[in-house]
C-alpha cells in the first residue's frame, strides 16, 4: 500500500463499507472527483482518496494511488476466503430441530436456527444468517458473492464481498434460487417473506416481512422492497430502487422506477395498470382511425 495518513495517530477504525453502506466509524474509498464531497461529508470516519484535501473534522484521510486496490486488500486481510472440508463447518452453528438433507453444504460461520429445513444440495455460504423456520429448498444458493466489477483500461476488477445474507423467521427459499451476500453490509430478507422457484436477490438488497416474489424474478443490488409487497412471475427490478408497501407488480413487468406504497403496476416499463390498459386500448384503435383519415381525405 503506497499511502500516507492524515488525522489523529489514535483515531479508530471500527468497520468498512462501500458508502451507500457506510455508518459510523467505517472507513470506505473514493476515487473519482464526482464522489468526493458525498463521501468526505458522509458517515464515514475513515476515508481513502486519491487526491490530498483538506480532511474533515473528526475524520481521518488514507491518500492512496489506488484507492480500490487497497480497500479491497482491507477486505481480504479480514475476509478472506476461507475453505471446507466437510459438507457441514464445525464452526456452523445449527439449533435444535433444524435438518439438513443429504448433499446440502452449510459453510464456516453459518447460524442456523430452530426446525428449519435444508434440501438436499443447497448451499448456504461463510457468515450466512437464517432465523427459525427457515426452509431453503434443493440447489438453492445462499451468500455467493456480489456481481459488481470495477471497470479498469485493461479489465474489470472484482469488489471483493464481505458483508452477509440474513433471512428472518419464517422465510422460504424455492428451488435453484440465488440470494448474493452483500458487498460490505447484508442481504436482507424479512420475515415470513417467502421465494419462488428460480429467483435472483442481487447483493445488499434490503426485502421486508410477508413479501411474495414469484419464479424468474430479477432484482437487481441495492433495491429495498417493504412489507407486504407481491412481484408476480419473471419481474424484473433494477438496481437502486425502493418498492412500496403493499405495491403489486403484475407478471412480466420490468421495474425502471421506484414505485409508490398500495398500487398495482404492469409493463416495460412499469406503470400503474389501469393506465397502461388503456394504453394499450388506446394503440389498439390507431389502424382504425388511420384508415377513417385517409378515407376523409385528412392524410
Amino acid at each position: 500500500m503506497n499511502a500516507k495518513f492524515i488525522g489523529d495517530p489514535n483515531h479508530i477504525i471500527s468497520g468498512i463499507n462501500e458508502i451507500h453502506k457506510v455508518e459510523e466509524g467505517d472507513i470506505t474509498y473514493v476515487d473519482h472527483p464526482k464522489y468526493y464531497k458525498k463521501v468526505l461529508e458522509s458517515k464515514a470516519g475513515t476515508i481513502i482518496i486519491n487526491k490530498e484535501v483538506d480532511c474533515p473534522e473528526g475524520k481521518a484521510l488514507i491518500v492512496s494511488d489506488d484507492p480500490f486496490r487497497d480497500y479491497i486488500s482491507i477486505v481480504l486481510k479480514y475476509r478472506a476466503f476461507e475453505s471446507s472440508s466437510k459438507s457441514i463447518s464445525d464452526s456452523a452453528v445449527i439449533g435444535e430441530g433444524s435438518v439438513i438433507q443429504p448433499n446440502a453444504f452449510i459453510g464456516n460461520h453459518v447460524v442456523i436456527g430452530k426446525n428449519c429445513i435444508i434440501h438436499a444440495n443447497a448451499t448456504i455460504y461463510d457468515h450466512s444468517v437464517l432465523g427459525d423456520n427457515v426452509i431453503v429448498h434443493s440447489n438453492s444458493v445462499i451468500g455467493a458473492d456480489a456481481y459488481y466489477y470495477k471497470r479498469k483500461p485493461d479489465a474489470y476488477y472484482k469488489m471483493e464481498s464481505c458483508g452477509r445474507v440474513v433471512l428472518e423467521d419464517n422465510v422460504e427459499i424455492g428451488a435453484l434460487t440465488s440470494v448474493d451476500k452483500g458487498v460490505s453490509g447484508d442481504t436482507v430478507i424479512g420475515k415470513g417473506t417467502k421465494l419462488d422457484n428460480h429467483v435472483q436477490i442481487g447483493h445488499d438488497c434490503v426485502i421486508g416481512k410477508n413479501v411474495l416474489i414469484g419464479s424468474h424474478c430479477a432484482i437487481g443490488g441495492v433495491t429495498t422492497i417493504h412489507d407486504d409487497v407481491i412481484l408476480w412471475a419473471r419481474v424484473s427490478v433494477n438496481k437502486d430502487l425502493v418498492i412500496g408497501k403493499g405495491a403489486v407488480v403484475l407478471a412480466l413487468s420490468g421495474v425502471d422506477k421506484s414505485l409508490e406504497a398500495g398500487k398495482t403496476y404492469w409493463g416495460i416499463p412499469v406503470g400503474e395498470v389501469r393506465r397502461k390498459w388503456k394504453e394499450i386500448s388506446a394503440g389498439s384503435r390507431l389502424p382504425e382511425i388511420e384508415y377513417k383519415l385517409k378515407s376523409t381525405g385528412v392524410i
